[in-house]
């Protein structure tokens, strides 16, 4: 067997694994959907496919808010949150990486390695030592408390929107501070504006946190009260053994629904992501 046919039969090997992979990825994911549309409420594993199909599911997620199922309210709830973590780590991951990258003082060698061995543990090992804190200062149970702990440890995440910064040219600040002007008035007016792709990729980072997260949210609100719940604690609810025959088409719904936001943003951000990811694995 020659190098030509090998070389052939590994390429056509490589494709099969990926498409197995790919299959066994999008599965689930097919699944979702379609069950979703089903006419039936509870969960049908003799079919893949419903044998009956229904809008009901997202008019029911949508417009029939019950006990169980108040979807607007957990949507607002996740938003709100959402947003005012994506503005608040936002900041502070640029202005920690502006800092890290673009100054030089005593001990910044050490906080860039404090802070890397600190990221390199699980957050779950702090989870509870946060909420007693938390819990003492009177705000679990509420969004703002679950607004600070997920905005609070942004700055460590400082690391890609650095790499960025790293490759901005060291003349353009140097210019700038031959004009007179500021840390803050170079990092406004000189980095941020460079600095585009990185924004983007640390927004919609900053973004996806809550969007997605259950196990801190289900930690910080845990008073039962549902209007207070975030979308992956009203859904996860609906998976409780004595509403799953009633509500996993609702649940499927309102997975697809809460994919829907973010997927419009990917999209439309696509370009500047890419360009914030691998911009910001170039050191220099």
């Amino acid at each position: 067997m020659n190098a030509k046919t090998k070389k052939l039969f590994s390429k056509i090997g490589t494709n099969i694994l990926l498409a197995l992979l790919a299959v066994i990825w999008l599965v689930p994911i097919v699944w979702l959907i379609v069950t979703s549309f089903s006419g039936y409420s509870g969960i049908n594993v003799a079919h893949f496919f419903p044998e009956t199909w229904s809008l009901k599911n997202y008019t029911a997620v949508l417009f029939e808010s019950d006990s169980v199922v108040q979807y607007p309210v957990w949507f607002k709830n996740t938003l709100i949150i959402a947003i005012f973590n994506c503005i608040i780590s936002t900041i502070f991951t640029l202005m920690v990486s502006y800092t890290m990258s673009c100054m030089r003082f005593k001990g910044r060698k050490l906080l860039m390695n404090v802070s890397l061995i600190l990221n390199m543990f699980p957050g779950v090992l702090s989870m509870i030592a946060v909420y007693f804190v938390m819990k003492s200062l009177g705000l679990t149970n509420s969004h703002l408390g679950l607004i600070i702990v997920y905005s609070a440890a942004s700055g460590l995440g400082y690391l890609i929107a650095k790499g960025f910064m790293d490759t901005i040219p060291v003349s353009l600040r140097e210019a700038a501070r031959l004009e007179g002007a500021s840390q803050a008035r170079i990092f406004v007016d000189v980095i941020l504006p460079l600095s585009k792709p990185i924004i983007v990729y640390t927004i919609i980072s900053a973004f996806l946190v809550p969007w997605g997260d259950f196990v801190l949210a289900k930690l910080m609100l845990n008073s039962g009260i549902s209007t207070d719940w975030t979308i992956a604690i009203g859904l996860y609810n609906m998976l409780n053994k004595s509403l799953i025959n009633k509500y996993f088409s609702i649940f499927c719904a309102g997975g697809v629904l809460v994919s829907i936001p973010i997927s419009i943003l990917f999209v439309i951000m696509q370009k500047f992501y890419v360009e914030g990811v691998t911009g910001g694995s170039v050191k220099s």
